[in-house]
């Protein structure tokens, strides 16, 4: 594919990687930490500082390997065919699970203006599904659609969110800060916690890698994509939760259902409250957007390599992974199926949890990668390129423990149950 015909360029890259970034969970976040109180802020901070240092690996992890693929491309030209299709496979199911929350939160505030979304689990349901199958269609048509899409819901989901972080900042109230620790907990233990659940909030700084192939000038445009997103989705992040922690007190704050909203009904009244209920419905929609193409490419790129069946290689007439991402949307809706009869929360609840399982395990094996890479092919990294790799590591598994060990044993029996297919597919190769 020609330079001039490539469907995305750096502005559409950057959105894809601040749009898969800023989600739900920015609007959840400041009521989940409510129960550490200003402490948080630091984890926050140590959040973005080890989110930029990962961006700063998949930066020159782009100009290492090129295609698409991201995360699996990486690990399999580092350590080779297991560890890459662990990777992918790890990575795939995390984005199944991802998209299929995604769209439960977006109904979810959806119901701010359509409350019987809350009282019919099956009108949820169907309309839950019918957003998954919107942006399914969108993908399908073409990367061009997808980016476009993605680039005007990522300014118009940003908005609200700055809007708060600025005006809220001039109405803190310094009590709602203290105690800086409410938690108990050693500081080190508090810090170690909320780095954990912010990092959940940075997770798609690797999105403009995955469909690289489909980037203009990909070798300077993806990499300045992945710093430049990781950077807005900080400057967005912060002040936003210093504001809506310093209008509403820790204890109402815990409470909570909708942070953002309560903090902007404080400030503007109920007219407030909607402009966030609206703001957090695009943030839903243009993330699903995103990681729908994201959950064609992954696989796509694995089958290319005889790694994942062969069927996900297979592309429609517009050049996307068309299948990869039809049975992709087939898996999330049969993931909101599944837990049709619970609540809303309670199906983001569930979904969520299965979605952090395989999220940051990736992260560390690619600054492992970068290094491996460089050996591989002997050109060394540079003095600084190699501490930052080795700082991105360590701040992935300390991030990786920030989860909790019972995350750790699920994430691992997931990536053991994807054994059997690279078995099968390996099986099948050789039959063929």
């Amino acid at each position: 594919m020609s330079e001039a015909k490539k469907a995305m360029g750096f502005w559409t890259a950057t959105s894809m990687v601040t749009g898969n970034m800023i989600g739900s969970g920015i609007f959840l976040l400041p009521a989940s930490l409510a129960a550490f109180g200003g402490i948080s802020i630091l984890g926050w901070l140590f959040s973005a500082a080890g989110s930029i240092l990962l961006a700063l690996v998949f930066a020159g992890l782009a100009r290492q390997v090129r295609g698409s693929g991201g995360p699996y491309l990486y690990t399999r030209a580092g350590f080779g065919q297991v560890p890459g299709f662990l990777v992918a496979w790890g990575y795939w199911i995390s984005i199944i699970a991802t998209n299929a929350a995604v769209s439960i939160a977006l109904v979810s505030y959806l119901s701010i203006f359509w409350p019987a979304l809350v009282e019919d689990g099956q009108l949820s349901t169907w309309i839950t599904l019918f957003f998954v199958w919107l942006l399914t269609i969108v993908n399908v048509r073409g990367i061009k659609q997808a980016g476009q899409v993605q680039l005007l819901t990522t300014i118009l989901k940003i908005l609200p969110l700055v809007a708060v972080g600025a005006v809220g900042l001039f109405y803190l109230e310094p009590a709602n800060f203290t105690p800086w620790n409410l938690s108990g907990q050693s500081d080190f233990s508090a810090l170690t916690a909320t780095a954990a659940l912010t990092m959940w909030a940075f997770l798609g700084m690797e999105s403009a890698n995955i469909p690289a192939a489909e980037v203009s000038n990909a070798e300077q445009n993806v990499p300045r994509a992945a710093i430049a997103g990781t950077l807005i989705a900080a400057l967005v992040y912060i002040p936003g939760t210093i504001a809506v922690m310093g209008l509403i007190s820790p204890a109402e704050l815990a409470q909570s259902n909708a942070p953002f909203a309560d903090a902007a009904a404080l400030l503007w009244g109920q007219p407030g409250y909607y402009l966030i209920g609206v703001g957090a419905i695009i943030s839903c929609f243009g993330a699903l957007n995103g990681w729908t193409l994201c959950a064609g490419q992954i696989p796509m790129a694995a089958a290319k390599d005889k790694l994942f069946p062969r069927w996900f290689a297979i592309q429609s007439a517009q050049g996307t992974p068309a299948t990869g991402i039809i049975i992709s949307s087939l898996l999330v809706s049969g993931l909101i199926l599944m837990n049709a009869s619970e609540s809303l929360v309670d199906q983001f609840t569930y979904v969520i949890l299965l979605a952090t399982l395989a999220a940051l395990l990736p992260y560390l094996v690619c600054a492992l990668a970068r290094v491996s890479i460089a050996l591989k092919t002997q050109r060394p990294l540079l003095m600084v390129e190699l501490v930052i790799c080795i700082l991105a590591a360590a701040f992935s598994a300390w991030a990786i423990i920030g989860t909790g060990l019972e995350t750790i044993y699920s994430g691992v029996l997931l990536l053991i149950l994807g054994l059997p297919v690279f078995g099968w597919v390996k099986w099948s190769n050789k039959r063929v």
